[in-house]
């Protein structure tokens, strides 16, 4: 296995495990949050308020960026807030119709996906990780697992 020889790296690994809880998490209190507010959009907004909010009081606490580093010399890296806007609302509206355990697998299933495209080529400024015949084996493994425990609709 092919993974840094860092004292930070189980650590790291602990928190990634605690975010992938969130996804699912999230989706079902937010699938919750748009049947009160009346939508998907709604529950989203509401949801991207609250987090918002959470994330300025954080950045009080923790110092704010300094402001010459607020440019878009490179524009794209300012699309993650479109993209996770865009699973914030996708998932919300998902989850509720075709459940939610489908709606998380084919989120895990894109997620293998463009990590390997993005590791491979190394992309969008990602440590570039060549696609062997190894790896490829552990996605299509990984793929069909997921196939296999999505449930029926």
């Amino acid at each position: 296995m092919n993974t840094p020889q860092s004292s930070a790296f189980l650590p790291i690994a602990a928190m990634m495990f605690a975010a992938g809880i969130g996804i699912p998490v999230f989706a079902a209190f937010n699938s919750g949050l748009s049947k009160q507010l009346g939508g998907p959009i709604a529950a989203t907004a509401a949801a991207f308020a609250v987090g918002l909010a959470i994330a300025l009081a954080l950045l009080a606490l923790t110092g704010l960026p300094q402001r010459s580093t607020l440019h878009f010399e490179v524009p794209y890296i300012w699309f993650g807030a479109v993209f996770i806007l865009f699973y914030g609302v996708s998932v919300t509206f998902a989850a509720p119709r075709i459940g939610l355990g489908n709606a998380i697998f084919f989120v895990l299933l894109g997620q293998i996906v463009a990590a390997a495209a993005i590791d491979h080529f190394g992309w969008l400024g990602a440590i570039q990780s060549s696609l062997t015949p190894r790896r490829m084996l552990g996605i299509a493994i990984m793929a069909i697992g997921l196939y296999l425990a999505r449930k029926p609709l």
